[in-house]
């Protein structure tokens, strides 16, 4: 686990990290505040958001904190940060994706898109697009070791993801196979975002955090909420075990320059769906599709 007594060399340096308002964004954004990094705490409910800088400020008094709002279930909302951000914000060191979201039942966003795949996958690749500019800003100021980092919230509960039916909508619908095909598609997307920055001094990374109690299974219902209930209470680990690893892999100097990688508990794992370029390219167009891309920041 990560001491927060261990100085990574993190003052100066800025994060955005994603649904930090509670669970494993919270202890992420906590970890990069206690390390003396500049930390953004992007999230939806700006009252839940007040509550946790002010418990991070009291846990790290030297630290920055802010609050910007985002609502990844819009694309819209998604934009105006980025435009909000870039126009207030020249560089961006440390991009973390961790917002996500999962329910029992089909629930559909205001772009038509279920939400489900919006926030686990168009939203947060539209994001990451939209501040490259600002990462690779980072990178090429880094002196003699340009350094910008991406990092991915995956899962090793990734499969059965079908490019012909990404929202299950000619399927029988389930909110829980669907939340794995998301996360087959964030690992896929970040094979794609590492080939993209490679040799740019950006990196991008994805890990998995392992089963972690949190409030992300609020809106199961039935079995499904039985059983997630069950499985993290017997076997979960808590929240700041579960951002151990994205702390690390924002901050641990002899991470520097290590891209297009799979990482759980510190250690690297083989990733089945980087193989299928064709794949890929795929995915990639069809989130794009959706997200708009080509549009300019400003809805």
């Amino acid at each position: 686990m990560s001491d927060p007594k261990t100085a990574y060399g993190l003052k100066g340096k800025l994060a955005i990290v994603t649904g930090a308002s509670s669970g494993i964004g919270k202890e992420i954004a906590r970890g990069l505040a206690r390390q003396g990094a500049d930390v953004i705490l992007a999230c939806r409910n700006l009252i839940k958001a007040d509550a946790v800088k002010r418990e991070l400020q009291a846990d790290a008094p030297s630290a920055s904190l802010s609050i910007m709002q985002v609502d990844l279930g819009k694309l819209a909302s998604t934009r105006s940060f980025a435009k909000a951000f870039l126009d207030r914000y020249s560089k961006l060191d440390i991009l973390i994706n961790n917002a996500g979201s999962w329910s029992s039942d089909r629930q559909l966003g205001p772009d038509g898109i279920d939400l489900i795949w919006m926030t686990n996958v168009v939203a947060p690749h539209l994001l990451t697009q939209l501040l490259l500019p600002a990462l690779s800003a980072a990178a090429k100021n880094g002196a003699d070791a340009p350094d910008a980092r991406i990092i991915n919230i995956a899962s090793t509960f990734a499969k059965g993801l079908n490019l012909n039916d990404v929202e299950y909508k000619q399927r029988k619908y389930n909110g829980a196979n669907l939340y794995a095909a998301a996360k087959q598609a964030d690992r896929m997307l970040t094979w794609a975002l590492a080939d993209q920055v490679r040799g740019s001094g950006v990196t991008a990374n994805a890990m998995s955090p392992g089963l972690v109690k949190t409030d992300l299974n609020r809106s199961a219902k039935g079995f499904e909420k039985f059983l997630f209930g069950m499985v993290s209470k017997l076997g979960g680990r808590t929240p700041s075990e579960g951002a151990d690893t994205a702390v690390w892999l924002a901050a641990a100097p002899e991470l520097t320059g290590v891209n297009g990688k799979f990482w759980e508990n510190r250690k690297e794992l083989a990733c089945k769906y980087r193989g299928d370029k064709a794949a890929i390219l795929r995915l990639q167009s069809i989130c794009e599709t959706m997200a708009g891309m080509g549009q300019p920041v400003a809805a």
